[in-house]
């Protein structure tokens, strides 16, 4: 009995660990977001780890309350489909028409390699996430969101002007930022936006509609 509970520990163990050294790979996933000295920029595994620190520090101000340990664990999992389905810009319109395909795809191979309870557990709070129904879903998708803002307005705009960015982009992709937290969206905008608009590093092709 002692052996045969050893071998299934010892399996499960097996799986685990292949899990973690294949997430290892999400170090090697860029994002177009350049950390906050402008020098290079961020990886997944980096946007992660400050989404989790943010939502520790800014979950007070969620619409409703919040789940912040579910929360932190959708945010550090949510993106582990881009080892497989690689990071889709915000602003990549062809992209996103086969984001959603790749992505499932992925998330059915990489949370399978753990045991299965443990793999369908992140699955489903993968899905959570892209469902976009609860509070924790919502909040984690304004972190998702607020973070390379925040970066970007660090940078004086460095990612938004190499690409060219319109401001009828930027408040496309955070139509539903408020969702997650009034207040918060309402700084973002006030602060991160509204002042890299008048700077002309977000091209305002709204106000002259």
């Amino acid at each position: 009995m002692y052996q045969e509970k050893g071998a299934i520990m010892a399996e499960r163990l097996d799986k685990q660990f292949d899990f973690l050294r294949e997430i290892d790979k999400e170090k090697l996933i860029g994002r177009q977001t350049y950390l906050a000295n402008g020098e290079r920029k961020e990886n997944d595994a980096e946007h992660a780890w400050h989404m989790a620190i943010m939502t520790i520090l800014l979950s007070e101000y969620a619409n409703e309350e919040i789940d912040v340990l579910k929360t932190i664990t959708m945010l550090l999992i949510h993106d582990l489909v881009e080892i497989d389905a690689g990071d889709t810009y915000a602003y990549d319109e062809e992209g996103k028409k086969t984001q959603a395909i790749r992505e499932a795809k992925a998330a059915e191979r990489i949370y399978g390699l753990l045991p299965e309870d443990q793999g369908r557990k992140l699955h489903e709070l993968w899905l959570e996430f892209e469902a976009q129904k609860t509070p924790e879903a919502k909040f984690a998708r304004t972190m998702d969101c607020l973070q390379p803002l925040m970066l970007n307005a660090a940078t004086e705009g460095k990612s938004w002007l190499e690409h060219g960015v319109k401001l009828s982009q930027v408040l496309g992709r955070n139509a539903h930022t408020a969702e997650g937290s009034r207040e918060l969206w309402e700084y973002a905008r006030e602060h991160m936006i509204e002042p890299n608009v008048k700077a002309g590093r977000i091209r305002d092709d709204v106000s002259n509609e």
